[in-house]
Parts: C-alpha cells; sequence; structure tokens
C-alpha cells in the first residue's frame, strides 16, 4: 500500500515538474512582439502561435536592416565627392553690368552701363540682360552671335502704340527697372541738346524716320511739344504746331497748345496780334528761312519766314505779298486800288 502510495505521489511530482518545465519551455519559445509593434489582441493567432510571433520579428529584423541601409546611403551621400551638386551663384551686380557693358559694346551701342540685371536666358540659352545707360535710354542685351540690343524707350513706344490699338495686346519683353521706365530725364537731356526750352513732362519714342532714325515725342508743361530726330549732325526737332499743319498728331500736345504756338512764333512782329485760325506751310526762301502763311481770325493774313528757332524773323501782309509764291491762298486778296484821276 505505501509503496503504491509512494508511486503515485512521484508521479504526480512528476507530472508537475514536467508540466512546469512545459510552461518555461513555451514561456522561453514566446518571445515579445519588435519594438513598436501593436500588441496583438487576447485570443488572436499571436497568443497561440508562436510561429507568428517568430515571423514578426523576422520581419521587424528587415525592416531594421533596411533602416541601417537608409542611413548607410545617407552617410555615403555626405561624404565629399559624393554630395550632390549645387546650383552656382548666382552672379554678383558688378559681374553683370561687365557682362552687359561687354555686349553693348561689341554691339557698336554707346551706353555707359550704371547698373544692369540678368534677366535670364532666351530658348537657345543666350543671357540677356537690362542695362541702364548713363544719359541715354536703357536697353535689352542678348548674347547671341553677334548680339543683340533693344532699345527701352524703342520698345515702350511699340508697346504704347500696340496698346492703342488693342489694350489686351501682347507687348513683348519689355524692361522693368525703374530708372528705365521714366523717359523724362533722358528726354529732357535731349530737348535741351535740341535747344528747346521747354519743361518735358512726358514722351516717348514713336517710330523712325525714312532715314532710320529713331524719333522721339516730348510733351512740354503748358506749352506745345516737339517730335526729336537725331541726325548723323545733331538733333533736329519739328515743333507740333508745324506736324498739325502736316497732318500729324502729336500725343502729348493739347489742340489749344498747339493753337496758342504762334503767339510765340510771331511775337514781336506786326502779325503778333494774329490770332491763327488756320495755316500752310509755303516753303524755303534763299535764306534758308521756312516760309508759312497764316490766315487771322480778323480775316486778314500774313506770310512769316521762319527760323531755327521757331520764331518768324520777318513778316509780309497777304495784302503785299502777291509775288511771294503765287500770293496768299487762305486769304483772300484785297481788291487792286483803282489809279487815281488827274
Amino acid at each position: 500500500m505505501f509503496k503504491r502510495q509512494m508511486l503515485v505521489a512521484l508521479g504526480g511530482a512528476c507530472a508537475l515538474v514536467l508540466a512546469s518545465a512545459a510552461g518555461a519551455a513555451a514561456q522561453t519559445q514566446t518571445a515579445p512582439p519588435f519594438e513598436g509593434a501593436p500588441a496583438s489582441p487576447p485570443g488572436s493567432l499571436t497568443d497561440a502561435n508562436p510561429t507568428a510571433v517568430t515571423r514578426d520579428n523576422s520581419s521587424g529584423s528587415r525592416l531594421n536592416r533596411r533602416t541601417a541601409e537608409e542611413r548607410r546611403a545617407e552617410r555615403l551621400r555626405r561624404r565629399p565627392g559624393q554630395e550632390e551638386e549645387k546650383p552656382p551663384a548666382a552672379p554678383t551686380p558688378e559681374e553683370n553690368k561687365l557682362a552687359a557693358q561687354a555686349l553693348l559694346s561689341a554691339a557698336g551701342v554707346s551706353c555707359q552701363v550704371t547698373e544692369a540685371t540678368l534677366l535670364g536666358v532666351t530658348a537657345e540659352q543666350h543671357s540677356t540682360y537690362e542695362a541702364v545707360c548713363a544719359g541715354a535710354p536703357g536697353f535689352l542685351a542678348v548674347g547671341s552671335t553677334p548680339p543683340q540690343t533693344f532699345n527701352c524707350l524703342e520698345l515702350a513706344g511699340q508697346a504704347e502704340t500696340s496698346r492703342l490699338r488693342d489694350p489686351a495686346a501682347d507687348v513683348g519683353q519689355q524692361c522693368t527697372l525703374p530708372i528705365n521706365l521714366d523717359p523724362v530725364p533722358v528726354l529732357s537731356t535731349y530737348a535741351r541738346a535740341a535747344g528747346i526750352a521747354c519743361t518735358v513732362d512726358r514722351g516717348s519714342a514713336i517710330g523712325k524716320s525714312t532715314a532710320g532714325n529713331i524719333i522721339y515725342e516730348i510733351g512740354c508743361a503748358d506749352s506745345d511739344g516737339y517730335w526729336l530726330e537725331q541726325k548723323a549732325d545733331g538733333w533736329s526737332p519739328t515743333p507740333c504746331w508745324d506736324l498739325a499743319i502736316q497732318q500729324e498728331t502729336c500725343r502729348y500736345s493739347t489742340a489749344a497748345e498747339t493753337k496758342g504756338a504762334w503767339s510765340t512764333v510771331l511775337a514781336g512782329t506786326d502779325a503778333a496780334a494774329c490770332d491763327v485760325q488756320q495755316a500752310r506751310r509755303v516753303g524755303r526762301d534763299a535764306q534758308g528761312l521756312t516760309v508759312y502763311e497764316v490766315k487771322c481770325g480778323a480775316g486778314d493774313g500774313y506770310f512769316a519766314r521762319v527760323g531755327t528757332t521757331f520764331t518768324a524773323q520777318r513778316v509780309h501782309p497777304c495784302a503785299e505779298a502777291a509775288t511771294i509764291a503765287g500770293g496768299c491762298t487762305l486769304t483772300a486778296a484785297a481788291p487792286a486800288t483803282a489809279p487815281a484821276e488827274n
């Protein structure tokens, strides 16, 4: 009896030991998931199947290995010679100035560059600069072969003309530097060189003459304006009152200013009181003076010989000018005086 009980007891003890060992083995095989993995809900396959946890551990090892490889690649990229190329540094203002000066000089443009900016490149990869010129209009300069240059005032004048025809017109590349957007300082210099004594308040390039010279129009404060053409021998001004006779229109002079200019032209002559209603250009006389006929509001008229300063040097009443250029045509000729009877 005792032996049987002892065997049963020993058997129970062995069973407990085996059960404890099995439990310990199970705890040893069941590893926790990799750091950061979500906990498995109770009753899931992860709780009952250590293989699932092992698979997760394997996946975690791959993730950790991939992260290490990425870190290694990043360190390699930071090694000298392995770094990504940085974009070239932007040119300095002085470099832009020198480059623009070189292009304008190569193109034969007389310009002392005081400031320049790099606008970008053309489709052909030619650098394009905008330059400010001392005492002259600015320019766009394209680094093609040969260089191409564009007068800022001429570009702005073309744009103004295009927009007058169509406000939505595409006017192309324009100058943008503030000093190049204000034509008054440059055109004031041109007016003084042309001998024009007026306060320039507006102006633009309006086209080219038949000789290919740029023509600028200037507006004068409270007085008639001018067209200026730079010829080989200097500036040639034409007043708007003269252009009106030629059926040309000045943008920056009013009709009243143009009509009122005649009082300055005829000042100091016998025709000073003439309220000019109509005028025509007759031609030039032997002394190089331009001859005009004017019709006055009172019904009389004159021939006026006008010099380069646009003031009359001599005037002749139409009643006495029958032999000048065929006589007056705007004013009715005075009836011939009958000879006195003896």
